[in-house]
């Protein structure tokens, strides 16, 4: 798979934001009904946090993902990288709007999950990347990619996600059953 390419289908469908709050939910202890997905296009502001006061800190740089990789690979220190810097007067302004979840079933799909916990997001996550694959081989459409994945969630039962053993054995029924759906669903 080519990596750049999932990355951009799934910013399309928003399964990369449905996929970041439940990284989150699991690097950090906070109940999963706290975090909230809004739609920024400038991509500039790539989380905030409310305090009980009501203030809120964002944490802001351009689109790339060469600083969070640096900053991972530096922890707790920063390391300068190539990447342009933030200019917010070119930005020019900062627009936020709640998420469209008809528009975006896949971002439903993985809070879903989410809540369901247990094999449930691994479930999710081998269906889509089975599905997005599947769309950049031009086997299935675009929109058949969240359906895939809901087909695989509804008929897989959610197991305790107490082992590797019991997570990868989903990770692979959920391929299977995916790649049956793309066959399925195939565009002729």
């Amino acid at each position: 798979m080519v990596h750049g390419a999932k990355i951009s289908i799934d910013s399309a469908t928003l399964m990369n934001k449905g996929l970041e709050v439940i990284e989150a939910s699991h690097l950090f202890p906070v109940s999963h009904d706290r975090f909230q997905v809004i739609v920024h296009p400038q991509s500039v502001v790539h989380s905030m946090v409310e305090y009980v006061d009501g203030s809120v800190l964002a944490q802001m740089g351009t689109p790339d993902m060469r600083t969070p990789i640096a900053y991972t690979l530096a922890y707790p220190e920063r390391l300068e990288t190539p990447c342009r810097r933030l200019d917010l007067a070119d930005v020019g302004k900062l627009t936020f709007e709640s998420p469209d979840f008809t528009r975006f079933p896949a971002l439903n799909l993985a809070l879903s999950a989410l809540r369901d916990g247990g094999t449930a997001p691994a479930v999710l996550n081998a269906a889509n990347e089975v599905a997005v694959q599947a769309f950049l081989d031009r086997r299935i459409r675009f929109l058949d990619i969240a359906a895939i994945v809901a087909e695989v969630l509804s008929g897989m039962p959610c197991e305790d996600a107490m082992d590797l053993e019991t997570v990868l054995a989903a990770d692979g029924e959920a391929r299977r059953r995916a790649e049956l759906a793309v066959v399925a669903m195939g565009v002729a």
